[in-house]
């Protein structure tokens, strides 16, 4: 079955970067895939996504130009590099598939997959 695995995550003061990645297994279809966050007493929200098929990514506007979601396609990992962290960048941060389907929203619900998350904390 499908699983995914986050790592990366951690403390890191404003300004800084950190890497998350995301070890993907049990399927080898292409599909979309994508980091979301949820930070205390919020909804999840989208941060990036890639289609595995051809590397086209969507971001969400408070992340664009700092954030960058990218894939190993041979070591089946996605990766996502986080520059210039703010502290609203705190947040439980997933990664999720939606199991084959097309890439053309960043709406949690239409996600099937998710890994257990990586926390990232930002300091100011």
């Amino acid at each position: 079955q499908v699983q995914l695995v986050e790592s990366g995550g951690g403390s890191v003061q404003a300004g800084g970067s950190l890497r998350l990645s995301c070890a993907a297994s049990g399927y080898t279809y292409t599909t979309c895939m994508g980091w979301f966050r949820q930070a205390p007493g919020k909804e999840r929200e989208g941060v990036a996504v890639i289609y595995t098929g051809g590397g086209v990514t969507t971001y969400a506007a408070s992340v664009k130009g700092r954030f960058t979601i990218s894939q190993d396609n041979v070591q089946n990992t996605l990766y996502l590099q986080m520059n210039s962290l703010k502290p609203e960048d705190t947040a439980m941060y997933y990664c999720a598939t939606n199991g084959g389907g097309g890439c053309y929203t960043l709406n949690p619900t239409h996600f099937g997959y998710w890994g257990q998350g990586t926390q990232v904390t930002v300091s100011s």
